[in-house]
């Protein structure tokens, strides 16, 4: 009965949201989710005959399977999207799904690294040997670029422009984005590009990737785990760090800096403003100490 109703929200997914693959087969996902517990539970309903509490018991019933509080809220926001369709359709008189509740889930805050932290694990990388050079180009521009670490290994030579100190990012959903890139990572690019890469036998298909492993092929991302992990060690630092590590402290440093919201969101691919604002959130420091330097209550013995 619903398969109508699919193709046409695929279409819509598609044609007029211009979603990626990846992300129309995520929404689709979760439709076919919901239609699976109408057949379990033996109702056979046409998306107009759905009412808020057929969703309430659907969301009760993927919590009782053990879905995590993220996962259920990405399923909700799935099935918004599709009766929103329905709606512009006319398939539907009354969205069932605008008062569905999505459950609290609890954002954790990631570890952020200070400069001299990055520093210090940056200093750690053997430029003795090949591959010393490439791991501080790739520090350096993820750092600079707050890049994640698809697009670091996605990194392609055309997508360069550090004539004028901007790099070509292809993110999430094949979007788009200039990013800036600063002197210290072009300055490694351009050393790494000349004494180390140009002397490499490239497996065909890998011509144009900047960051190559020994085998002339496309780093890992799991291999850029490793790398930044074994520094991490070398370096003595305890915290919690990955490759996004890097990133997040790339927007947080720019947030403490006084950076505006919205350039960071540019920066960072976030298709919202709301994913951007974690970073008000890190630094509780640099939140008093700003409140200590600007307010007028604190300032006015100074």
């Amino acid at each position: 009965m619903w398969d109508s109703y699919k193709k046409g929200f695929q279409a819509y997914l598609k044609l007029e949201k211009s979603l990626s693959g990846n992300s129309t087969e995520a929404y689709l996902r979760d439709v076919d989710k919901l239609t699976e517990y109408l057949q379990l539970q033996s109702l056979a309903l046409a998306p107009a005959d759905i009412t808020l509490k057929h969703l309430q018991s659907f969301i009760g019933w993927i919590a009782e399977l053990g879905m995590q509080p993220a996962s259920q809220a990405r399923i909700i926001s799935g099935i918004r999207a599709f009766y929103r369709y329905c709606l512009l359709e006319n398939i539907v008189q009354q969205d069932p799904a605008l008062l569905l509740e999505a459950p609290k889930t609890r954002r954790n805050l990631p570890d952020v690294l200070s400069f001299e932290e990055i520093e210090s694990i940056v200093a750690t990388i053997d430029l003795s040997k090949p591959e010393g050079t490439r791991n501080k180009a790739i520090l350096e521009t993820m750092y600079s670029c707050g890049l994640r670490v698809s697009e670091v290994v996605q990194l392609r030579i055309s997508q360069l422009y550090m004539d004028v100190g901007y790099i070509r990012v292809i993110g999430k959903g094949d979007k788009e984005r200039l990013v800036p890139i600063g002197d210290a990572a072009t300055k490694y690019i351009k050393i790494y590009l000349q004494e180390i890469r140009r002397y490499m036998a490239v497996k065909p298909g890998s011509e144009d990737i900047l960051f190559l492993n020994k085998r002339g092929a496309k780093l890992s991302r799991v291999m850029i785990f490793l790398i930044i992990k074994d520094l991490a060690a070398k370096a003595r630092i305890t915290k919690t760090i990955s490759p996004h590590t890097f990133r997040h402290s790339f927007a947080t440093h720019l947030v403490e800096g006084g950076a505006n919201l919205r350039a960071v969101q540019e920066m960072l691919g976030h298709e919202s403003i709301t994913t951007t604002e974690i970073y008000t959130h890190l630094d509780r420091e640099f939140l008093r100490k700003t409140l200590h330097q600007f307010h007028p209550l604190f300032n006015k013995n100074n």
